[in-house]
């Protein structure tokens, strides 16, 4: 099956969400993307016992970040699923898109820009 999702959503693939660094998010915004969003396997299913949790703190953290710098902490997400919800993953990458949209471009852009 072949899924459908935005084209400028670029996929980073880690064996679990909890390997997730608070640098590694913050390095993408900090190269100009106008917003990350995490898909992590359902919460009390982690292969990894407590991945998807450990990264759902760290997400909450660096939204609080964005927030105090003034990027905005609703251009970072996190999201739980299972493997087998494909069609969810490409239905969230979608709605996501048209947040981020909504929101504009980052404001780290125009700075590096000019």
């Amino acid at each position: 099956m072949r899924l459908n999702y935005p084209t400028n959503v670029k996929i980073v693939k880690l064996p679990c969400t909890g390997r997730v660094d608070i640098l590694l998010i913050l390095r993408a915004f900090e190269s100009g993307v106008d917003g990350v969003y995490l898909a992590g396997c359902l919460e009390g299913e982690c292969h990894f016992l407590r991945g998807n949790l450990r990264a759902k703190k760290r997400v909450q953290y660096v939204k609080g970040l964005l927030d105090e710098v003034g990027l905005g902490g609703a251009r970072l997400e996190m999201y739980n699923m299972s493997s087998a919800q494909g069609q969810r993953f490409a239905e969230i990458a979608r709605e996501v898109t048209e947040k981020i949209r909504a929101l504009g471009p980052s404001p780290v852009k125009k700075k590096t820009k000019g």
